[in-house]
């Protein structure tokens, strides 16, 4: 939904006092309130805001609300914390924006620029000639005992002599309105991908509001990060022989380094990468060759010339930093020494992000920048100087009590989060290990405006403000940022502990125009014909297929089997169908208790449909179709991904209120009392028909490159090996040639509507293993698809190139040619009981030929056994 405006173009004749249509709860006491004034009117921005949303639009915020929570349902946009034992949080996303003023941002952004500046010397200092430590305006302790700086680091000149491209700076308003720096962020910046997101929804529910009030852009700030990097980028760009190559006209290949799905900024992580066009990689997908980056491929070993990095700088490299990462890059660091990567923040900036560190930055800006600071910082003092500590004491009563660094030591301080601390209670032990010990001035945060339960409160509000180095040496601020709200009765700002995230607008005088996020022109001889596949992204590609493939088969199966249980053939093929379900992972392949009774049956198969019964459950499939879609984002369109996370989602929702999990005394399976078969019918035939749209968008809306064909191949496999299943075990229990039977596979092979009209009337054997065995016009019969996995195999192995086509023979040995099997005639061939021998052999056959085949596509691409040597010896 977007809201329209509902007042004429002559607002100014037709005010109105707006929030007179709402309950309006009172602003906190000793906070500046971002809302109203002294007097209690509207501040101009506000005023502005709700005369523009009109009347129509504030009796619909609580629509908006809803329409927030829908689209970051539908986005899946999370944060994962990790309390939560690494189950993702939805994102929370507030209504209202925090609105400031032109003039006002003008001042903040000439103080974050100032400070990024002055984060870039201090970092180029203490990594270069230290004289910041060699004059004592900064304590040795701060630096040397912070474990965020790294030794290996010392001495080095990153490409353009740029150690930060981004530098973040949180700032508040104290009580009388003054925005005051609180902490600077160096290492790996967070928030850009979420306040982009936060920007895309609000803006859209505020159309025009965010028109007329002339909000500035952000895409500008985005599109100059990445131009940055990528200047940086070509100064890596050496051939093999050691000499530089002309890169003016290349494209550095950026990666966007993540610590993986379990980070608590994943979803960012995701965001950004697609968002900038760059590959998102983790630790385990890039390796170390002579001295230079790679990352594993499809097609083999791809150089990487820049690092976008969203991992902490201890866990980048296990060989010169923590040795027990395991999702780092061993030899990172040696390959930015010899300058044949650029990674951005260089790692080794955390030791900035010292609280104590604010103490000393009025002296280092007039000793590097020759500058007073623009901005305020909250007044602190580091435990570590026995003057700054007695001041404190004797100044203050209570204050908040931070860890000077992080660490073993540092957990005995209680941290900003804690909240106010009364220091008499804190001064035994911070006098027993002074150093660990940093204290500030409690700050009471502005309160921001925000609707809830049909009202306006407010909460304190904590604005993370983001510097971009430009490629002349120069810093930009992005015109708005990343705006944190403190949760329901704390005084301090974090996301971890419950507090949420408002879009963020800058007014302007000016009209905002269209920034594209290429700095340059693409010329038609730069056009890329292909787009890199890291082996990861190949393997959740070919998961993606087999779990979607097995999720569409196993709720064809359901539902069939559910159709089944009173039928007039229920009992005749009840073994039949216990054996399908076991063979599927429906049921457990040992439960007697299943294949007793039709009513037993039931109970044990509803109880393993959801994601926590079994692996091979359906919940379970979509659960993994999900996880393996989420870490291939941006190859999906948004439709794609959404229909995807539907159906994981709606499932979920159906199963939960038929209550089907529960279990009794005796801890067997019972059916809930809100069970209802038909409704769980609706549920799987709804389901059947996201999956189908799932499966017609991956064939029909991706690009059919490399990627798309290993998606297939995992469909195809899954096909075959699930399609073989189906036949062998009705052929084996001989209900093939009788009339519940022949319809059944007819229907498990969804051929039921082919075969009557080619065959009205009749149930003739050869007729049906003609359509679902031989026929390979048929999208499900198994000669058909076995032939074209064959086909994709082949085509996947030619497109690699290089020392793969050579290994292209492999697949051919292990998938013979269909027309080397069996044909109808041998296959319609009966023993004396009146069984298939030759139709379950070829069943088995099957199934042992496309297993063999995935373990080669394991070990030739994802895994890249015995070929990563032997591509960079060559």
């Amino acid at each position: 939904m977007a809201y329209q405006s509902s007042l004429p173009f002559d607002i100014a004749a037709a005010r109105v006092d707006a929030l007179a249509l709402l309950r309006t709860l009172p602003a906190r006491e000793g906070h500046w309130d971002e809302l109203r004034d002294a007097s209690g009117q509207l501040r101009e921005p506000w005023r502005q805001f709700f005369e523009l949303l009109g009347e129509q639009g504030i009796a619909r915020l609580d629509d908006g609300v809803a329409a927030v929570a829908q689209q970051v349902r539908d986005n899946d946009i999370t944060y994962n914390v990790y309390a939560d034992n690494g189950k993702p949080r939805a994102w929370s996303l507030d209504l209202l924006p925090l609105i400031i003023d032109e003039q006002e941002w003008a001042a903040i952004e000439r103080g974050v620029a100032q400070r990024a500046r002055l984060m870039e010397a201090i970092v180029a200092d203490v990594y270069g000639p230290q004289t910041l430590l060699h004059r004592g305006l900064l304590p040795g302790a701060l630096v040397f005992g912070h474990p965020g700086y790294l030794r290996a680091v010392k001495g080095f000149v990153p490409p353009l002599g740029r150690f930060l491209q981004i530098v973040a700076v949180d700032l508040a308003r104290t009580p009388s309105g003054a925005w005051t720096v609180i902490a600077h962020r160096t290492e790996v910046p967070s928030g850009l991908g979420y306040a982009l997101e936060n920007r895309l929804i609000v803006a859209t529910l505020f159309a025009d509001p965010f028109r007329a009030m002339r909000v500035s852009r952000l895409a500008a700030t985005y599109s100059q990060l990445i131009a940055t990097i990528a200047q940086a980028a070509r100064a890596t760009m050496r051939d093999d022989e050691g000499g530089r190559t002309d890169a003016s006209n290349d494209a550095p290949h950026i990666a966007l380094l993540s610590p993986g799905p379990f980070s608590e900024t994943y979803f960012e992580h995701v965001f950004l990468a697609r968002y900038f066009g760059v590959t998102l990689v983790e630790g385990k997908d890039l390796t170390v060759r002579h001295d230079k980056l790679y990352l594993k491929t499809l097609a083999g070993l791809s150089r990487v010339h820049a690092v976008l990095r969203r991992l902490d700088d201890a866990f980048c490299d296990p060989v010169e930093l923590r040795a027990d990462s395991s999702i780092g890059v061993p030899g990172l660091l040696q390959v930015m020494r010899a300058g044949n990567v650029m990674v951005s923040n260089v790692p080794g900036a955390g030791f900035t992000e010292s609280p104590a560190l604010n103490a000393f930055l009025p002296g280092i800006a007039q000793a590097l920048l020759g500058e007073t600071l623009e901005l305020p910082t909250v007044p602190t003092w580091w435990c570590g100087e026995e003057a700054a500590r007695n001041e404190a004491f004797e100044s203050m009563d209570s204050a908040l009590i931070a860890p000077t660094w992080p660490g073993a030591q540092a957990d005995q301080a209680p941290g900003i989060d804690a909240g106010v601390q009364e220091l008499a209670a804190w001064r035994e032990r911070i006098e027993r290990a002074p150093d660990v010990f940093t204290i500030q001035e409690h700050l009471p945060f502005s309160s921001a405006p925000r609707f809830h339960d049909g009202a306006l409160g407010s909460r304190p509000c904590v604005l993370r403000a983001y510097a971009i180095a430009d490629i002349d040496g120069s810093w930009s601020v992005m015109p708005g940022g990343f705006t944190r709200l403190a949760a329901d009765r704390r005084a301090t700002v974090s996301m971890q502990f419950g507090g949420s995230s408002v879009d963020t607008w800058v007014m302007s005088s000016q009209p905002g125009g269209a920034v594209s996020l290429r700095p340059t022109p693409i010329k038609p001889g730069d056009l890329r014909k292909h787009r890199t596949v890291s082996s990861r992204a190949a393997e959740n590609l070919f998961w993606a297929g087999r779990y979607g493939e097995r999720a569409e088969n196993n709720v064809r199966l359901c539902r069939l089997l559910l159709g089944m249980l009173d039928g007039s053939d229920a009992e005749e093929l009840f073994p039949t169908l216990a054996e399908l379900a076991s063979q599927c992972g429906l049921i457990p392949s040992v439960d007697t208790l299943a294949r007793s009774t039709p009513q037993a049956f039931e109970r044990v198969l509803l109880a393993g449909l959801t994601e926590s019964s079994r692996a091979t459950s359906i919940g379970s499939n979509l659960a993994d179709q999900v996880r393996a879609c989420g870490e291939i984002r941006d190859r999906l369109s948004t439709d794609h991904w959404r229909t995807i996370l539907a159906s994981r989602n709606d499932f979920r929702d159906a199963l939960e209120r038929l209550a089907l999990a529960d279990i009794d005394a005796e801890g067997m399976p019972r059916i809930g009392r809100d069970y209802d078969r038909v409704m769980l019918a609706n549920a799987l035939e709804h389901l059947s028909t996201q999956l189908c749209a799932i499966s017609g968008a991956q064939g029909d809306r991706m690009t059919r490159d490399e990627a798309w064909r290993l998606l297939f191949i995992g469909r195809h496999i899954e096909r075959v090996a699930t399609m073989s299943t189906f036949l062998r075990v009705v052929a084996e229990r001989g209900t093939l040639a009788s009339p519940a039977g022949f319809d059944l596979l007819l229907q498990l092979f969804d051929s039921t509507l082919t075969y009557r009209s080619l065959y009205p009337g009749r149930l003739e054997v050869p007729a049906l293993i003609d359509l679902i065995v031989v026929d390979q016009t048929n999208p499900r019969g198994l000669y058909g698809v076995y032939a074209r996995l064959r086909t994709k195999l082949d085509e996947i192995a030619a497109a690699a190139g290089g020392a793969r086509r050579v290994q292209a023979s492999r697949f051919a040995d292990l998938l013979t040619h269909a027309d080397a099997l069996p044909q109808l005639a041998a296959l319609c061939e009966t023993n004396e009981s009146g069984g298939y021998p030759a139709l379950i052999a070829v069943c088995d056959r099957l199934v042992a030929s496309v297993s063999a085949a995935s373990s080669e596509v394991s070990a030739r691409y994802f895994s890249h056994a015995n070929t990563l040597a032997a591509q960079v010896s060559a």
